[in-house]
């Protein structure tokens, strides 16, 4: 069983990007899920090799997922004007 997450907590995983197609691709891409249920994708990258020694190892972004269930916006429409 999941250990259950505290308030502020996130559970990710994140694997190698093997389907990079460009150098600014992240290096890295995964999953998280916070404990209210909401989803987000990972992204992150290695520093690089000519990196200052105080760099961070990785950096990243989460990235809200929309909502499976949720319906996509409505396009407002012009009322029509009879003339």
């Amino acid at each position: 069983m999941a250990k259950q997450l505290e308030d502020g907590q996130l559970r990710f995983a994140i694997w190698k990007n093997d389907n990079k197609d460009k150098e600014t691709s992240p290096d890295y891409k995964g999953t998280t899920e916070d404990n209210k249920g909401n989803q987000y994708w990972v992204s992150s990258w290695r520093a690089r090799e000519d990196a200052s020694p105080n760099a961070p190892v990785l950096s990243g972004y989460l990235n809200l997922k929309p909502k499976e269930n949720a319906a996509p916006a409505k396009k407002e429409e012009a009322e029509d004007i009879p003339f």
